[in-house]
């Protein structure tokens, strides 16, 4: 057993404090524990259900049959319920916890170089292997910092499949620096590697007569304190030195991670966003590799906005004439459309050259967004009296945008809202669109480019269809809704967003005969309480400008102008917006 234990063992871990240098110098072949899973089938059964998201990946994981060996450190108290679990499964090779301190005096590090030879110790028995100390150092790899242009991926566990949509999605390189990833700051002395392995040869490295000290000690003496003096997690008690991580050479923004139901990050993230130092969005995880599609728009308007902050307007190439040759110039190109393909509604506009809207449409998405913008593209076609050869260029955006025949290209909504609201309402510096299934504030520069968004997408609280909901609790349709919650004369709060825990308190009101029109206002102000909260953590300033279907609710937009202390105007085309801003765009590429 133990000269296959030798043959690089794959070993899993999943802190950046591990110490797989020190394992690779006993032939173990570390490999990160990607906490990236479907489910949490195992987890669910077998550990608490408050355990956080990352803790049954973790769990998930480590369960699966590729994995026999591990060590776990105790860099949060989570990772003691993972071990707990595993201990008991009784289905490892090679299972160790290995206790962190969360302090990098000298004290500190004196223990943990201990605790690391106790590591040592016990994987050489279990193994049957002799420690390498050429092999650990070739493990270390180099302290350079990267200085190409990249966003940095910031907080919390982020798996490679996480790296990979954020790279996708902003389109640009990503440097992980969250606490998955190790770093560290200096590299092994030469004379470690020269060291001879095994105990000690009586003639140092140096070619002296010296005895030479084990190279174990002499791997620890170094490695203890290069280990402990990583960036430090958030863990750690003291965490200055983490603003290094910000505002370094060839960093054009940070993407911050947080994890569902961990705070740890989201304080370090609420400091960044108020200094406000670097363009920087937040995404957030539950552990499964379920929510990295619901973070495609955000990281796609993010990387909009930063290459909008570095002169480059998005291009759309014109779709082929009849003749096969582009057409040249807006002249030469009679009309754009803009598709705004969202959860509710599919809007679609028809713009000539001179920016002139020509038609529009607004149409149920229904089950399949690409069937209702074909029929809302027909429609505003129709309305145009033109042919679908007339039109240049078709630019998509909304949720639906990608699925949508025949575009010339798509948009995010972050973008085309803060285009088409400029448009609008050309001193506006704050949008909100509050759509179908989430909503939106747009921090605007005064040329209408994106200063900074906030979204929340996570549940349909405060959203078109938390709206649709408490209408048909009350049995009335959306009309006789926002227009009965006009006539309110008392003040009902409603301390729910949850579209759930809301129908229950006002069914509770109902029955304790509270009059409607009330319960409306009640919900009115709710979704705007809720929304002048994303409102402050991007900054928001008047003149506020309200897009989306919700802004059809005139109790709702009165509520928010009572919540966010300055008025909130609308305009007649508001639902179009996005659809605006998507034909504008189209324009811009034609020159």
């Amino acid at each position: 057993m133990a000269a296959e234990q030798q043959k690089h063992n794959e070993l899993f871990y999943a802190c950046k404090y591990t110490p797989i240098e020190l394992l690779a110098g006993f032939g173990a072949a570390p490999r990160i524990a990607e906490a990236d899973v479907a489910s949490f089938a195992y987890a669910d059964a077998l550990a608490h259900p408050n355990l956080c998201g990352y803790g049954k990946g973790l769990i998930e994981r480590m369960m699966a049959a590729d994995v026999h060996e591990a060590v776990l450190v105790t860099c949060c108290d989570v990772v003691r319920r993972v071990y707990d679990v595993l201990q008991a499964s009784g289905r490892m090779d090679f299972l160790y916890l290995l206790d962190l301190p969360h302090r990098r005096g000298p004290a500190e590090i004196a223990l943990f170089r201990r605790r690391l030879r106790a590591l040592a110790d016990a994987y050489a028995a279990y193994s049957g292997a002799q420690f390498d100390v050429s092999a650990a150092c070739a493990a270390c790899g180099t302290g350079v910092a990267r200085a190409d242009d990249r966003v940095t991926l910031m907080g919390a566990h982020a798996s490679a499949s996480l790296v990979a949509e954020v790279e996708k999605g902003v389109g640009m390189p990503v440097e992980n620096a969250t606490c998955t990833s190790r770093h560290l700051k200096v590299s092994p002395p030469p004379q470690l590697a020269r060291m001879a392995t095994g105990p000690a040869c009586g003639v140092c490295c140096d070619g002296g007569a010296t005895p030479a000290a084990d190279p174990l000690d002499a791997f620890l003496d170094w490695y203890a304190p290069a280990l402990l003096g990583q960036i430090p997690c958030m863990r750690m008690d003291d965490i200055a030195e983490r603003s290094e991580l910000v505002g370094e050479r060839g960093q054009q923004g940070v993407v911050y991670h947080t994890m569902k139901f961990c705070d740890y990050y989201g304080f370090e993230y609420g400091a960044l966003a108020e200094k406000d130092e670097i363009p920087m969005v937040k995404i957030e995880t539950d552990g499964t590799s379920q929510s990295e599609g619901q973070l495609r728009t955000r990281l796609e308007a993010f990387g909009e906005t930063l290459r909008a902050r570095g002169g480059a307007a998005h291009q759309v190439q014109p779709a082929p004439t009849a003749s096969g040759d582009a057409p040249v110039g807006p002249k030469a190109a009679a009309y754009v459309m803009g598709v705004d393909s969202g959860s509710t509604s599919t809007d679609v506009v028809i713009m000539d050259a001179d920016k002139h809207i020509v038609a529009t449409a607004i149409v149920p998405t229904g089950a399949r967004a690409a069937d209702a913008a074909a029929r809302a593209m027909d429609e505003a076609l129709s309305q145009a009296d033109i042919a679908a050869s007339d039109v240049a260029l078709r630019v998509s955006t909304g949720y639906g945008r990608d699925n949508i025949e025949g575009m010339d290209s798509s948009v995010t909504e972050i973008t085309c809202h803060a285009r088409g609201a400029h448009y609008l309402a050309p001193d506006a510096r704050s949008v909100i669109d509050i759509g179908g299934q989430d909503s939106k504030v747009i921090h605007l520069n005064a040329n209408g480019s994106v200063a900074g968004f906030v979204m929340n997408d996570k549940c349909a609280a405060g959203t078109g269809r938390f709206m649709e909901a408490m209408a048909r609790v009350l049995e009335m349709d959306l009309d006789e809704f926002c227009r009965r919650g006009l006539e309110w004369r008392h003040e009902v709060r409603i301390t729910s967003m949850c579209t759930v825990f809301a129908e229950s308190e006002v069914v509770s009101l109902v029955a304790a005969n509270t009059p409607t029109p009330d319960v409306i206002h009640g919900l009115d102000v709710s979704v705007a309480r809720k929304t002048a909260t994303l409102a402050s953590r991007v900054g928001a300033e008047p003149p506020y400008l309200m897009t989306g279907g919700v802004a059809q609710n005139e109790g709702v937009v009165r509520a928010l102008s009572e919540v966010l202390k300055a008025p909130v105007a609308t305009h007649q085309d508001s639902q179009l917006c996005g659809a605006i801003g998507a034909a504008l765009i189209g324009l811009q590429s034609l020159g």
